[in-house]
């Protein structure tokens, strides 16, 4: 856990079997249960480490973690209402296109472009990444 410039502070047996016990809940990501504990997500990976190979060495094993699947809103598509604006002296400005069958994700001011053909995996791992980022 950080505590500041190069300081570490003993976490109690009982408050690290309680944060892993945590990160296996599969409600939130490994990452996002390290940040609310102010600890690096590489110290949490390690705790779990340790804990495996103690329950190894015991003849236990953890119970398996179900991958929660990724949820997806619906796609609300409106037409925009035509505008009588013209341009004001400026050109308008050039707009990039998205290739053909590109998925564009906008999500608090943060832009993703998935292509066609992306792996499922990865697209939802973005979305994981976006949601830790709220």
């Amino acid at each position: 856990m950080f505590t500041g410039a190069g300081k570490r502070r003993n976490c109690p047996p009982e408050v690290k079997v309680s944060i892993v016990a945590e990160s296996y809940s599969g409600q939130e990501s490994i990452s996002a249960v390290a940040r609310r504990h102010a600890m690096s997500p590489s110290q949490l990976f390690t705790w779990r480490r340790e804990l495996r190979k103690q329950m190894e060495a015991q003849g236990l094993a953890l119970p398996a973690t179900s991958a929660v699947a990724p949820l997806f809103v619906p796609a609300v598509v409106e037409p925009s209402p035509p505008s009588n604006v013209g341009p004001v002296g400026r050109r308008p400005r050039r707009r990039r296109r998205s290739s053909p069958g590109a998925v564009e994700l906008e999500i608090d001011g943060v832009a993703v472009k998935i292509s066609r053909g992306a792996d499922k995996g990865l697209i939802a791992a973005v979305i994981e990444a976006l949601k830790a980022t709220r």
